[in-house]
């Protein structure tokens, strides 16, 4: 099979999504099969992506503004660059989200190939050509039960199969020395690690995580806060009206929290990490504050891993990886309360319930492994291919 994918921007800095595809096509192409990939803007993953693709190629525009005419003319190039995209009897169009679904219907339609949405995030707009490439979706892919009924809206429920994220076992485990891993981060044996992973963004709710850390050193906790990943949105400066402009990144309006509550010496950022797995091997928790409706949660499944388990919000997929015994590490988003008793409860939980650990490793090998996410995606690949096949040989 020849898999065509269609990306954004290869970049480990952006979020999950990006990780997933990349992923993805890696697993696939140690499987046999072969790999094109068709992306437009350059990312720190495009290297990685040589080492096992057939065709890297670049797309100046997936789709345009029909009112200016200067961006009609700057995609009509785009028409021609799609009769030399190199495609076979087996090829199958993959587009990692509905951004470039547009590009993918044409390429689609005009080399008669199957095209397969997948949906990882919710789409914010649908302008006509987003409409237009959807409907020609022959198959939808979601990340979670969440995202099959929010991610595109209309009938695309009905044709859309959930394949849950899953996380490379061999990388993220528990750490062969726990002391050891410990004081290589510096961390005293008598203090205990409460990590966050992910984007700075307001939607992800880590200044009610930084509330209630505040709260447990109040109550005399011996703990520490390290939180990794780096800021992309901006705060609403209209709502906070004593603040400059130089206030306006998330990570500062952070750091402002820190040093208002007087925590700083407790707190750490640490920038975004391109490999978080002592992170969370160090940790006693790992929280996901998140207020927005998560699609998924990568980090969750990848702490867990690791035998680090997590606190995360009740909201969008996140209820479906904390299932059975770990439901009751769910907190209502925005709860600061609910959220600083449930980490209290568990800070302990080494001493208390010294198998957790291992249970939550667990609980990943069985349901959210690489292997399964790539096997998943894999089959609705493959039979999508066929179906098309057959459909051509009737015609």
């Amino acid at each position: 099979m020849h898999v065509i994918a269609l990306e954004d921007q290869p970049s480990s800095l952006r979020g999950g999504q990006e990780l997933n595809l990349f992923e993805i096509c890696q697993s696939l192409a140690q499987r046999g099969h072969q790999i094109s990939l068709l992306y437009g803007r350059t990312g720190n993953l495009l290297e990685r992506y040589q080492q096992f693709c057939d065709d890297l190629i670049k797309i100046d525009r997936y789709g345009f503004d029909r009112r200016k005419i200067g961006e009609v003319i700057e995609f009509l190039p785009m028409l021609t660059k799609i009769s030399t995209i190199p495609t076979q009897s087996d090829s199958v169009i993959f587009s990692n989200s509905c951004h470039s679904v547009f590009l993918g219907s044409l390429l689609a339609l005009y080399r008669k190939l199957p095209l397969i949405c997948y949906v990882q995030s919710p789409s914010m707009s649908f302008n006509w050509q987003k409409s237009f490439g959807l409907k020609r979706v022959d198959q939808f892919v979601a990340v979670s039960q969440y995202m099959q009924h929010q991610g595109v809206g209309g009938d695309s429920v009905q044709k859309t199969i959930v394949v849950h994220n899953g996380t490379d076992l061999a990388k993220f485990q528990p750490p062969e020395d726990f002391a050891q891993a410990r004081q290589q981060w510096g961390i005293p044996e008598d203090t205990q690690v409460i990590s966050y992973v992910g984007r700075l963004d307001k939607e992800k709710g880590v200044s009610n995580l930084i509330d209630a850390f505040r709260q447990l050193l109040d109550q005399g906790q011996k703990i520490k806060l390290l939180i990794a990943g780096k800021s992309l949105l901006s705060v609403n400066l209209a709502a906070c009206p004593n603040w400059t402009e130089a206030d306006s990144e998330y990570q500062q309006f952070l750091e402002r929290i820190v040093e208002d509550l007087g925590v700083e010496s407790h707190v750490q950022f640490l920038g975004h990490l391109a490999d978080p797995v002592s992170l969370y091997q160090v940790s006693d928790l790992t929280v996901v504050p998140s207020l927005w409706p998560e699609p998924f949660g990568r980090s969750i499944i990848e702490s867990m891993a690791c035998g680090t388990p997590v606190i995360a919000s009740k909201t969008g997929g996140i209820p479906e990886i904390l299932t059975g015994e770990f439901q009751h590490h769910l907190v209502e988003p925005g709860n600061i309360q609910q959220l600083t008793d449930r980490m209290n409860g568990l800070l302990n939980w080494r001493s208390i319930d010294p198998t957790l650990g291992k249970r939550c490793q667990e609980h990943v090998a069985e349901h959210f492994s690489l292997e399964s996410m790539v096997d998943g995606i894999e089959e609705v690949l493959v039979k999508a291919m066929h179906h098309h096949s057959e459909i051509a040989v009737t015609h």
